[in-house]
């Protein structure tokens, strides 16, 4: 039962004296942590142990620094007294009669000292986000804290309190507490101003299961639009680096956006949970070997993206693998060794039949040849020392016959010579592509890895054989946003800087835009390398109301995906299709007009529409005294925004542009509206003058 405590101003004022408490406990935290840095590690310390402790220290302080301004806590929880005749869940058991306020970071005024804040992801606090009357966790009261809009972190700022009663104690509070959950309801209606603000004081049950899931776990949320999957992913990364922080440093994080305009406006989220440092990036950016200087056409971008391609290009590899003509003679002084030529032929059959990496197989080719020279001369002389085995290693003719059977390769020679000679192409996809395939893979003209142009999809292609050359390092924990847009490619991309770490994936099959967009979750974590991944789904919305979740879901039986429908916890608002006569110039003044409707409610504002009619837009607003902000652009409060880059932001306030463009512009396009008409949190206006297409 949800109750808003209308609590005596006595108590509003405590909270607030208690927050100014906590304000200068963490300015003694961010002084204390310069001074650490200033002094130095303890002197007794060791070399190694005082770097290690120079670099904790800085890092501290760097964290602390760079904390962004606001309230230094969100909630309380109140703990039952111990008490065994309770039933489950109801004693407060080691935190019984114990208070806590849950906040963004601890905060203390000493290491030493208890908390005055317990950080968000301490064990202590799940019960704030779990405790229900029917499992109370030893929770007697939840107290939320209502802050003003944009606070700072000013106590004055502190506006409101609202309890929650879990248990009952007696007849006073049975009796203090009625009404809705004002606060959270309206902290998850807040208007969309500016980035992406983390939810931590909004987290519920559900999310919070998938946050807390195990480093060791890889988890895919499938989640309608608003259901907060975005958000679940960046909250779980920041609760893995509190949690195992040597574990994830170790071997870093990564979250991997759809495109930068969608990694600018989560930017904020870590850094807001007291976690700076996170590698924030795109898969584009992280295979970038070359600048993109080419753009492959639609029917070529299908076959460089297909998995398919990860056998042509393993073929490509290893048909420079071939058996030696030659025994090898190897000089040493007056003698010289021989290996006969069947020996040799054993060795690169077995390497090749171990299948390792092909720059660890070439090592392995010459480090076998030369072992076994090592055994005659052994049987000859008598052991042989580390000089003498590097000196046979480098000998000219051991170099030869290894350059001879498994030659040093870059992975632009591979790709280059593959994309420019049809008859080693044929080789390579016979069997795997068709001739059509085979056509539409082929440059115009021949290149050199030298003077080659690349495009983004050939990136894909040299980092796969990037991978076949040596492996690479891993990541800790991958967050992957939008994962159903990803191609098989990218997913093996990903898959091998996922090592042996683990993989948060995220996304809505319903929002799959791209020609290679999943079908189905258990398919698409395979290729991720996590298949055994376990797969969570989210239908219920907190973003999008219910009206405007109503219409999509119209459009979701449409597509052809198989997932429930939504729902929403918002019964706010608005939800508006307004049919244009005629088009062009009378849709443009609609949607000047539409905007200037929106221009007195707070919040954010977008235009979405076609790619193709973004220019005219422009121009129309413009010269309605109504310029729009890009795409990405802090500060702007109308954005103007093409459908193709709609994906994972929202605004309070939409307007779609002629949903028939939208959903005729590509193949995907009923997809790609779906995505457009779930960016809007409060309103949605529909204009259109063709036939709506669901």
């Amino acid at each position: 039962m949800t109750s808003l405590d209308h609590e005596p101003s006595h108590a509003l004022g405590e909270e607030r004296t208690y927050h100014d408490l906590c304000r200068t406990a963490l300015e003694g935290m961010i002084d204390g942590a310069e001074e650490r840095v200033a002094t130095g590690a303890d002197v007794s310390a060791s070399g190694a142990d005082a770097e290690v402790l120079g670099y904790q220290f800085r890092s501290q302080a760097k964290e602390l620094a760079e904390l962004p301004p606001g309230p230094l806590f969100f909630g309380r929880l109140d703990f039952g007294r111990l008490d065994f005749g309770q039933g489950p869940g109801r004693s407060g058991g080691e935190h019984a009669g114990q208070s806590y306020h849950i906040g963004r970071i601890r905060i203390s005024e000493h290491p030493a000292s208890p908390p005055l804040v317990i950080d968000w992801r301490a064990p202590v606090s799940r019960a704030f986000y779990q405790a229900r009357p029917a499992d109370p966790r030893g929770v007697a009261v939840r107290r939320r804290f209502g802050w003003a809009p944009w606070s700072t972190g000013l106590s004055a700022d502190l506006t409101g309190l609202e309890d929650e009663v879990l248990q009952r104690t007696g007849p006073a509070t049975a009796a203090a507490n009625s009404g809705p959950g004002a606060i959270l309801a309206g902290e998850i209606e807040r208007p969309r101003v500016g980035p992406m603000r983390d939810i931590v004081a909004t987290i519920q049950p559900e999310q919070d299961d998938l946050v807390r899931d195990e480093l060791s776990v890889s988890v895919c949320v499938q989640g309608a639009p608003g259901t907060g999957k975005t958000a679940v992913g960046l909250h779980r990364a920041a609760y893995l680096l509190y949690t195992h922080p040597d574990r994830i440093r170790r071997g870093g994080l990564l979250i991997l956006g759809p495109n930068r305009t969608f990694l600018s406006y989560i930017a904020e989220v870590l850094p807001s949970l007291g976690e700076t440092g996170v590698r924030q990036s795109t898969i584009e950016d992280e295979v970038a070997r070359h600048p993109v200087r080419a753009e492959d056409t639609p029917a070529t971008a299908l076959v460089k993206h297909d998995v398919r391609m990860a056998a042509v290009l393993r073929r490509a590899l290893y048909g420079r693998v071939r058996a030696p003509a030659n025994s090898l003679a190897v000089p040493d002084g007056s003698y010289r060794w021989r290996v006969p030529v069947a020996e040799l032929e054993r060795i690169v059959a077995d390497v090749r039949e171990e299948a390792p990496p092909y720059a660890v197989g070439r090592e392995r080719v010459r480090t076998r040849a030369v072992r076994l020279i090592q055994r005659q001369a052994e049987r000859r002389s008598g052991v042989t020392g580390n000089a003498w085995l590097q000196k046979i290693s480098r000998a000219r003719p051991v170099s030869a016959f290894v350059d001879e059977v498994w030659p040093k390769v870059t992975p632009e020679e591979v790709v280059a010579e593959l994309l420019s000679d049809r008859a080693g192409a044929a080789d390579a996809t016979d069997g795997i592509l068709d001739a059509r395939e085979r056509r539409a893979l082929m440059w115009a003209r021949p290149r050199s890895a030298r003077t080659a142009a690349w495009s983004a999809a050939d990136l894909l292609l040299l980092d796969e054989v990037a991978g076949l050359l040596e492996r690479q390092d891993g990541y800790g924990h991958i967050v992957v946003d939008e994962a159903q847009d990803l191609s098989p490619m990218q997913c093996r991309a990903i898959a091998r800087r996922a090592g042996f770490g683990s993989l948060t994936v995220l996304g809505d099959l319903a929002q799959g835009t791209t020609p290679w967009a999943a079908r189905s979750w258990p398919e698409h974590l395979a290729r991720l390398g996590a298949p055994d991944a376990s797969i969570a789904q989210l239908t219920v919305g907190f973003r999008v109301p219910g009206a405007i979740v109503a219409l999509t879901n119209r459009l979701l039986g449409t597509l052809d995906v198989d997932l429930p429908p939504a729902t929403s916890l918002r019964a706010d608002g608005e939800l508006r299709i307004e049919r244009v006569p005629g088009t062009g110039g009378g849709m443009a003044a609609a949607v000047a007009d539409a905007v200037r409707a929106a221009l007195p409610y707070e919040g954010s504002i977008a235009v979405i529409a076609a790619d193709t009619d973004i220019a005219r837009l422009r121009d129309a607003l413009t010269g309605a005294g109504l310029a729009p902000g890009f795409p990405g652009e802090l500060g702007a409060r109308v954005t103007l925004l093409p459908a193709s880059l709609a994906k994972g932001l929202e605004y309070d306030h939409v307007v779609a542009v002629e949903p028939a463009t939208i959903a005729a512009s590509e193949a995907r396009g009923a997809y790609r509206l779906y995505v457009v008409l779930t960016r809007a949190v409060s309103r949605l206006h529909v204009l259109h003058s063709a036939e709506l297409p669901f």
